[in-house]
């Protein structure tokens, strides 16, 4: 059984740092596109970052710059490390995994950025 498990979400201060980690079970990120998603209230969900099998990165025009993605294979955890944080970046943030004709999503990590 495939689990994808975000933790790191949290109540942050403008201007404030994050880092959210996906731990996965049942399948190995290194032979999949794994991906960062967000979902504010009201608003579709929409691709924050991802990384390729080969470790390409592409990343959504709004957090370029402030939002790293990256992987520890040892860890089997994908991680996103979000600097210098705004209101807007207020969502729940979901963990995806995709390969092998196969897609994946965790359940989900708040993140709140507000004084």
């Amino acid at each position: 059984q495939v689990q994808l498990v975000e933790s790191g979400g949290g109540l942050v201060q403008p201007g404030g740092s994050l880092r959210l980690s996906c731990a996965a079970s049942g399948i190995r990120f290194r032979s999949y596109t794994t991906g960062w998603y967000r979902q504010a209230p009201g608003k579709q969900r929409e691709l924050v970052a991802l990384m390729t099998s080969s470790g390409s990165t592409n990343y959504a025009d709004s957090v370029k710059g402030r939002f790293t993605i990256s992987r520890d294979n040892a860890k089997n955890t994908a991680v996103l490390q979000m600097n210098s944080l705004k209101a807007e970046d207020t969502a729940v943030y979901l963990c995806n995994a995709v390969g092998w004709g196969k897609e994946y999503w965790g359940q989900g990590t708040q993140v709140t950025v507000s004084s």
